[in-house]
């Protein structure tokens, strides 16, 4: 047996009650939703999709009524007219922040793609600081909210305080659920009235509760990411209270119509059976990043989160000396994907990143991150950051042949 898969055996042994509570959580998070799917009839006429206009599209209107029901919101929009994350999550800044207030962003800085939704200057049309919001930073402090300096830092003018539930491309922990309940109640004490949004990109289903359970009023995230089940081929969803999924809503569309109109053509099929699928496939890919923070500690790579932490998210940090060292891991996963295998990746400009950025996707979906895939910014330290895999024989394929790689050199 070749050391490399010898290792991963090992693992899978001395992992084996922690991958068995994970399976749990799955089972708790797969009866909620099959419960939402029976609690609203679904039929098969559903899966059918609208052209046009889609008016009485009954099937979105469902499907939107389940991601409500399971997420614990008032309301939801579930479009694939939300074209990414970012997307779901800008329409949420966009919306419901207007000229004068101020965004308080409580887990440092945000996700890259981000910067340029809120804008360097005035000047960037279409910005928060065009539309004149400003926005403020508290970092996280030991890899916990500080809570002292959260509430110190909240002004007449703070009308939105947002937590990024994972860590983005950063060396921060990210938060869990029992820690955004602790934070949001402290601040709720205080100001009943801000708006408290939680960008849930990565999230969905790693734990037993979400963020409108802990007490935020509004979430966003990606159907090519967690609820999408590895299915969806687009799209994009916001959960939150009645009153502020209708404000998002205008801006989706346009006021006066909000959810009424959207087609949702012949993708109806997969977002139902993809979010159907999603307990079983995130904790497939959560019991593989175990597995691979387990393996790479055996073999002195320097990975985060330990297999033994608690998670929130799928995403597994691994830290490299070198940019060389960064690209070779990536280029092995690709090596091991369905897809463009025969491809290596390099890293190059991407719309919305500040650096250069690799990004080893070999998937199904076209930047479907529950697949396994590995992508980071060219720059120190460097960090790549491993996610998804639809089954956890994916996970072990791809990781025997990066250790072959790192084993070689």
């Amino acid at each position: 047996m070749k050391t490399w898969t010898k290792l991963i055996e090992e693992s899978k042994q001395e992992i084996k009650e922690i991958m068995y509570a994970n399976k749990q959580i799955g089972q708790f998070n797969f009866d909620k939703v099959l419960d939402a799917f029976v609690n609203h009839g679904v039929t098969d006429t559903d899966l059918n999709g609208t052209s046009g206009y889609g008016y009485d599209d009954l099937g979105r209107d469902k499907l939107e009524a389940i991601y409500a029901e399971v997420f614990k919101g008032e309301d939801a929009i579930v479009r694939t007219q939300i074209v990414s994350g970012t997307h779901a999550i800008s329409l949420v800044l966009l919306t419901l922040l207007e000229r004068g207030d101020e965004l308080l962003y409580i887990t440092g800085e945000p996700y890259d793609t981000l910067e340029k939704v809120i804008g360097d200057s005035v000047a960037d049309f279409g910005t928060l600081k065009y539309n004149g919001v400003n926005m403020n930073v508290v970092p996280l402090k030991d890899n916990r909210f500080d809570i002292d300096k959260i509430l110190s830092s909240i002004n007449e003018n703070t009308k939105m305080i947002a937590i990024q539930r994972s860590r983005g491309y950063s060396s921060r922990k990210s938060v869990m659920i029992d820690e955004i309940r602790e934070v949001i109640t402290e601040i709720k004490k205080v100001h009943h009235d801000i708006i408290i949004f939680v960008d849930n990109c990565y999230g969905e289903f790693v734990e037993k509760e979400e963020p409108l359970e802990a007490g935020a009023d509004i979430i966003a995230g990606s159907l090519i990411k967690n609820p999408g089940g590895g299915l969806a081929k687009m799209g994009g969803y916001i959960v939150g209270k009645d009153d502020l999924i209708e404000k998002v809503s205008y801006r989706l569309t346009v006021p006066g119509i909000g959810k009424e109109m959207g087609a949702s053509l012949g993708e109806l099929h997969a977002m139902y059976q993809g979010f159907f699928l999603a307990p079983h496939v995130v904790i497939e890919a959560l019991n593989g990043a175990v597995l691979t923070s387990h393996v790479l500690e055996k073999v002195n790579v320097t990975s985060d989160p330990k297999f033994n932490e608690p998670r929130t998210d799928l995403i597994q940090s691994i830290m490299f000396n070198s940019s060389e060292e960064m690209i070779d891991f990536a280029q092995s996963i690709q090596k091991a994907s369905p897809v463009n295998s025969l491809f290596a990746p390099i890293p190059d400009s991407i719309p919305g990143y500040t650096s250069p950025v690799i990004m080893a996707a070999g998937t199904f979906v076209q930047g479907g991150s529950l697949e396994l895939s590995a992508d980071g910014p060219i720059r120190a330290p460097y960090r790549l950051y491993l996610q998804g895999g639809l089954t956890f024989e994916h996970v072990v394929y791809a990781l025997e042949k990066a250790l072959e790689q790192h084993l070689k050199s």
